[in-house]
């Protein structure tokens, strides 16, 4: 049970056995079915997810019906509407699971805990924090000035594990173009004999 959170912790905050059993009764452990929703637009998002195996994403719909997904989470990564969670606001987002998943779940009284009894938790959650933002200007400096193949080439950086996990259609959502768009971007970078993953 949280073997792989407790593993991550330890590699990147030293937390010990015992601490990790006391932090223990903030975390639980779910099974998530392909396509289980576990955030939708107007609730508060009340936890942050770790993907110990699978796959989630974040995406919004807009008024035409139409998905632009805002991110993915394999095993290892962390999600969440940490704007809803902070603000106590209603989520723009919806939460769900490409594929069956394991998630940790985990609330803000967790963080708060694990500052206090962790040497370095809060500065690494401060670090972690100023990464998401980091990611999400590159992404918003991709989506407004980059060519598609670009943005392809970063999904591919960033992602290197997902191009044979996601539908073609879903990772044209990401980047924002159509999936003939991105069709064509990988039919010019296989003429040049690129190969991702």
């Amino acid at each position: 049970m949280l073997d792989v959170f407790r593993s991550y912790l330890q590699k990147h905050v030293h937390v010990s056995d015992e601490q990790f059993q006391q932090l223990s009764k903030y975390l639980k452990l779910r099974k998530v079915g392909k396509g289980t929703v576990l955030l939708s637009p107007g609730e508060i998002c009340e936890h942050s997810f770790f993907v110990e195996k699978g796959l989630l994403r974040s995406y919004t719909v807009d008024s035409a019906g139409k998905e632009h997904i805002i991110q993915f989470a394999s095993e290892n990564w962390f999600l969440s509407d940490r704007s809803s969670i902070y603000f106590n606001e209603p989520s723009d987002f919806f939460i769900d699971a490409i594929e069956e998943s394991s998630v940790v779940f985990f609330d803000k009284e967790f963080l708060e805990y694990a500052s206090e009894i962790i040497k370095g938790f809060r500065a690494y959650n401060d670090r972690m924090l100023h990464k998401h933002i980091l990611h999400m200007q590159k992404r918003l400096n991709s989506l407004l000035g980059f060519t598609a193949e670009k943005r392809y080439m970063d999904f591919i950086k960033l992602y290197p594990n997902l191009t044979l996990r996601v539908p073609q259609w879903m990772i044209a959502s990401y980047l924002g173009i159509t999936p003939e768009s991105l069709s064509r971007v990988r039919k010019e970078l296989a003429q040049k004999n690129f190969k991702p993953g």
